[in-house]
């Protein structure tokens, strides 16, 4: 039987390996933390290797991705679908073994890290969904929903303001089945972190409410399987377990120093660091009996047959909790639901008083709510300014995570990091509020759930220069142009409360990426909205108005829908024909096919005007050589939402006649 050092040795081998195969690659590491993986996945991880689905597995999250080796090895070692080959191909075009861990595309990874911090809230987040699942399901003598979140953390991600964030709110909502593992070897790109981290680590992770393990040795694995013990046993604190580690270890000419920390060893320190571990076999290649003890698939399809035979009973004890649960586990929306939309956008087609479109937000989340367990919303201590507290709504607690609210406070960064790990944990759907000028605070998390194909739902309100007397620190110009440039982000800005509807519908039924809903601090007079609107307005832009043969287009989003309206009924009774296109979503307006876009927009129809209070440079694409654009190329002013816009040129005036000037 291998000795559990040959065990973790496989680990330090196969990364030693494909990083020097690749000639890129952080080696130091998975050596490093080779032996706190080999107890934690050989003695205490819930997982099925043919399976990495299953619903109840544990979740290991490697927060410091740059590791990514660590994780690639022990999912080939224990039986996932990535053979040797691709470890092999590291970090090479098409390999399922890229530089840093992604979501999606290799088997066993549960979220994409390399941003630093990112992965530890994404796990807060994960911690946070299995505990709300539990409370709503789990029944006295049925318990379903049971598993822990592990997380591999460095320095770094200690050091990022977004682990300052998340972890304050674990403590906080005592979130006791997460346990972080930090990798303290003191040790970062620059060399020693004493010199620019003195932080008191463990004291601080006190103060925010874990249960610290101090001075584990990261290389002894009888310390480490006690300390993991001692988290399991929490009941009302997460835990932080502080392990020295030496990077690098077993590199006797590197280890402990930062040259190993991003660079392959070379040729000549692999094979000083084959003697001093004892590990004298070939590149990648792994001895039977080392690789039969790593072999986790027979033990995890056990694990997930037993599970599934408490579900059975479960569902037999209590088949209403259980189908629920199964469809919110398949991502699948309420067999009613086309139903449930259709009544909700007639309905609101129907408003006839101005409203401001975070107003009418609430009103589709009380529409909504009742009908969508798996809605669980939250605000970045904004609650009451984002119109996010529908009614019925529970707040989340510590000891009490039935409910389906979030208070982040304000951790706008954190809540939308979390906001990804509660979606990639499954069974929920988070929507997380804010004002769109905070975006920016939060916008490396919406890039990650845009590149994760996360449903996580932003609703970021004060959308524009309306948002008037507290100025331009709070007025966002650049934001919306900024979140369309995300890929994958669908950012959408209605104009009253219909639109509203057909955004968070689409919003909710979207599976494959993320949405943002800007909406308006000020009321807005609601359009008028025909039957073919429905189908138009879910397609990203429609042809909202038409007067004569068109002979100018305007184009408008959501508060300046109103000022293109009331320019194109002027111009209409100057004699001009004038057709207006309201685009809520021009993401998915573009995803439409050429004869659709053709219908709303004709390319032989180049007299087009864009209005939006935003930076113009976007539009231009919609406009052409030969349109314009009313926009906001400047920053705002502190003054009544109504001195704002005239006094930066946003009025059915200007737009009047910067059409005139295009039909000229």
């Amino acid at each position: 039987m291998p000795t559990r050092f040959e065990l973790a040795n496989a680990i330090r081998a196969l990364a030693m390996d494909a990083v020097q195969k690749a000639n890129s690659g952080h080696p130091g590491m998975p050596m490093g933390m080779a032996d706190i993986a080999e107890v934690l996945w050989n003695d205490f991880l819930a997982h099925n290797p043919a399976n990495p689905q299953w619903p109840n597995r544990d979740r290991f999250v490697v927060s410091n991705g740059h590791g990514s080796m660590l994780l690639y090895a022990l999912l080939h070692l224990t039986g996932y679908a990535l053979p040797i080959e691709e470890l092999q191909n590291f970090r090479q075009l098409h390999s399922k073994t890229p530089g840093h861990p992604e979501h999606g595309l290799t088997p066993g990874v549960e979220t994409t890290t390399g941003p630093l911090g990112q992965g530890l809230a994404n796990a807060v987040g994960m911690a946070l969904a299995e505990r709300v699942l539990a409370a709503r399901y789990n029944r006295d003598g049925h318990v379903v929903v049971d598993h822990y979140t592990y997380v591999f953390a460095g320095d770094g991600c200690l050091m990022e303001g977004i682990s300052h964030e998340a972890c304050s709110l674990a403590g906080t909502l005592g979130l006791n089945k997460l346990v972080v593992f930090y990798d303290d070897n003191d040790i970062s790109i620059d060399g020693e972190v004493a010199n620019w981290f003195g932080d008191d680590t463990a004291a601080r992770f006190e103060a925010y409410g874990w249960q610290v393990v101090r001075n584990v040795d990261g290389h002894n694995p009888g310390e480490i399987r006690t300390a993991i013990e001692t988290a399991r046993k929490s009941v009302d604190k997460p835990t932080l377990i502080c392990c020295k580690t030496v990077i690098g270890f077993g590199a006797p000419n590197l280890e402990g120093k930062e040259k190993c920390h991003g660079a392959p060893l070379g040729e000549a320190e692999i094979e000083l660091a084959r003697e001093r571990l004892g590990w004298p076999h070939p590149p990648f290649a792994i001895p039977a009996e080392i690789r039969q003890a790593w072999d986790a698939r027979a033990k995890g399809a056990e694990r997930e047959r037993a599970w599934r035979a408490r579900l059975s009973a479960y569902a037999a004890a209590h088949p209403e909790a259980a189908a629920e649960l199964e469809r919110c586990l398949a991502g699948a929306l309420p067999a009613d639901w086309s139903d449930t939309v259709e009544r909700l956008i007639a309905e609101s087609a129907k408003a006839e008083q101005p409203v401001a479109t975070r107003k009418a937000s609430k009103a589709v989340l009380d529409a909504l709510a009742p009908k969508l367990p798996e809605l669980v919303g939250g605000s970045a201590d904004l609650t009451e300014s984002n119109c996010t507290d529908f009614s019925g709504h529970k707040a989340i607690r510590s000891g009490a995570y039935d409910g389906n609210y979030v208070h982040y406070g304000v951790r706008e960064f954190g809540m939308a990091a979390v906001m990804n790990g509660i979606a990639l944990h499954g069974g929920l759907i988070p929507f997380g509020g804010t004002f769109l000028v905070f975006s920016d605070y939060a916008r490396n998390a919406l890039r990650m759930a845009a590149l994760m194909k996360q449903r996580a739902i932003y609703v970021l309100t004060h959308d524009s220069i309306g948002l008037g007397e507290d100025g331009p620190t709070h007025q966002p110009v650049e934001h919306l142009a900024s979140l369309r440039l995300i890929p994958g982000m669908h950012v959408w800005r209605p104009a009253d409360p219909f639109e509203t509807a057909v955004a968070w519908t689409s919003a909710i039924a979207r599976k494959d990426g993320p949405s943002v809903l800007a909406l308006s601090r000020q009321n807005l007079p609601p359009q008028a909205h025909g039957d073919a609107h429905r189908h138009g307005a879910r397609r990203g832009g429609y042809v909202l108005w038409e007067s004569g043969t068109p002979a100018l287009v305007l184009i408008a989003t959501g508060s300046e829908v109103q000022l293109a309206m009331l320019a194109a009924k002027r111009l209409a009774q100057a004699g001009y024909g004038v057709r207006v296109v309201s685009m809520p979503c021009a993401e998915v307006f573009a995803a439409q096919d050429a004869a659709y876009r053709e219908s709303v927009l004709p390319s032989a129809l180049r007299k087009r005007l864009a209005v939006e209070a935003g930076v113009s440079l976007y539009w231009r694409a919609f406009v052409g050589l030969e349109g314009d654009v009313v926009g906001v190329d400047r920053f705002g002013e502190s003054a009544p939402a109504a001195s704002v816009f005239a006094h930066l040129g946003l009025t059915a005036d200007v737009v009047y006649e910067r059409a005139l000037k295009l039909l000229a």
